[in-house]
């Protein structure tokens, strides 16, 4: 018994004299849209610390960062042209996946992690969009969707891979810039950033920040969410009228 508690006691030491402390901060936690909002970037900023008993390692570190949007239901769908219509063919849902999703790594992936690592962990922009949770899996027909997505969000800047978006100012500090264009939905964003060495995962820290609409674009959002029918009646009022009052304008007499 004693032989196992000094056994134990020697492979906590070993643990904690390798162990590494990751702090990080953003530099807004609260990003507002109002009617002339483009798009913006929210900086992350990293610090990896060692006590008095961690050893030095003979490599460099390396930094994932992942950034996930809000949720949504999603359909995507197989066309093909008919003659002068397009046709729906096969269709796949995905329930539930990040409206907006990037990585940013302080070199390519590939580097950083193996396959099966990255399959598991669920790191990198690939292995996210590939994983079984992702949507429901189909002996690989739904493969096609899945890349369709991934080029879909890809062309309106929502999904994206940055192999050099993490820049270390020193061995042991260092930064990324989340780019956040104007098509980003608003809503809660996790940030996952993770630190490497070796191919090894040392820690790993979460964060969040809040995509938020304000002002008129905010008052019109509520009023539609929560009123919707009226939302809806004024809407198609306001639709008509508009239409009358374009007819009478220019009417031919």
């Amino acid at each position: 018994m004693r032989a196992l508690v000094l056994l134990a006691a020697l492979v906590w030491s070993l643990a904690s004299a390798q162990a590494e402390t990751l702090i990080t901060s953003l530099s807004n936690h609260r990003v507002l849209i109002n009617s002339n909002y483009t798009g913006t970037q929210i900086a992350v900023f990293g610090a990896i610390e060692r006590d008095a008993q961690t050893v030095a390692r003979a490599t460099a570190y390396d930094v994932v960062v992942t950034v996930r949007g809000p949720r949504q239901f999603l359909t995507v769908r197989e066309k093909e042209r008919l003659g002068p219509v397009w046709i729906n063919l096969e269709q796949q849902k995905f329930p539930s996946v990040p409206a907006y999703l990037s990585v940013m790594t302080s070199r390519p992936i590939e580097e950083i992690t193996s396959v099966q690592q990255r399959q598991r962990q669920r790191i990198g922009l690939e292995a996210i969009v590939n994983s079984t949770d992702f949507t429901s899996q189909r002996d690989g027909a739904d493969r096609p969707f899945r890349e369709a997505l991934q080029r879909l969000k890809a062309q309106e800047g929502l999904y994206l891979e940055d192999e050099r978006g993490v820049t270390f100012l020193t061995p042991d500090i260092f930064r990324a810039a989340i780019p956040l264009p104007a098509t980003a939905p608003p809503g809660n964003y996790e940030v996952d950033v993770t630190l490497f060495a070796d191919t090894v995962i040392l820690a790993r820290t979460n964060t969040n920040f809040e995509l938020v609409k304000t002002g008129f674009e905010e008052q019109v959002g509520v009023v539609a969410r929560d009123w919707s029918l009226a939302y809806g009646l004024a809407t198609a009022a306001i639709a008509i009228f508009f239409g009358w009052l374009a007819s009478v304008i220019f009417r031919r007499d």
